[in-house]
C-alpha cells in the first residue's frame, strides 16, 4: 500500500470515529436537527427504526465501525461506501444553510455543508480506490478479452486444417481407401 494511502485513510477516517461515536453517546444532541430528515426516510422505509434517537445512533455506529476499518485499511472500500452513505443524511440534517436566517449562521452552516461535500467526494474517490490491484470489472473484461482471442485462434487453426483435411479425404475417397 502507498504511502498516500496508509496516511490518508486514517485522516479521512477521523472525522467519522469522532463523529460516530458522539451520536452513539449523546443522540439526544442531534435528534432534533435530524428530525426533519428522519420522518420522510422511515415513512418510505420501514426496515428502519421510527425513532429518531435509534437511527442517530444507528448512523453513529455505521460511522464508527466504517470509519475504524477505513483507517485500519480493512475493506476500504466498502467502509468507504458506507461511510458516504452515511455522510448524506447527516450533511441534509445539520447543515441546512438555506434555512438559516441570521447570514453569519446561513455562513457558517454554508461552509460545514461544503466540508462535508468535499469529504463525500473523497469517500467516494477512496471506495472506487482499488489500491494499485486490478478491479473485478478490469479483470472480467480482460479474461473476456482473453477467450475471445483464443476462440480467434481456434477458429483460424479449425479454418486453416479443414480445407487440407477435406481435400485429403477427397483423394482418399477418389482412390477407393
Amino acid at each position: 500500500m502507498s504511502l498516500l494511502r496508509t496516511v490518508g485513510r486514517p485522516m479521512l477516517a477521523s472525522m467519522f470515529v469522532a463523529g460516530g461515536l458522539h451520536s452513539l453517546r449523546r443522540p439526544g444532541d442531534v435528534a432534533p436537527a435530524a428530525e426533519p430528515i428522519v420522518r420522510p426516510v422511515t415513512e418510505r422505509v420501514t426496515a428502519l427504526p421510527d425513532g429518531t434517537e435509534q437511527l442517530v445512533r444507528l448512523n453513529g455506529a455505521v460511522q464508527v465501525a466504517g470509519g475504524v476499518l477505513l483507517g485500519l485499511g480493512r475493506f476500504p472500500r466498502l467502509a468507504a461506501l458506507a461511510v458516504a452513505t452515511t455522510l448524506v443524511p447527516t450533511t441534509l440534517a445539520g447543515h441546512r444553510f438555506w434555512e438559516a436566517e441570521d447570514p453569519a449562521e446561513r455562513a457558517q452552516q454554508r461552509i460545514h455543508f461544503l466540508k462535508n461535500l468535499s469529504m463525500l467526494g473523497g469517500l467516494l474517490i477512496a471506495a472506487d480506490d482499488t489500491g494499485s490491484a486490478p478491479s473485478l470489472l478490469w479483470r472480467s473484461r480482460h479474461a473476456a478479452r482473453g477467450v475471445r482471442h483464443d476462440a480467434r485462434l481456434v477458429r483460424r487453426s479449425v479454418r486453416a486444417t479443414a480445407r487440407p483435411a477435406a481435400t485429403a479425404g477427397g483423394v482418399r475417397a477418389k482412390l477407393g481407401r
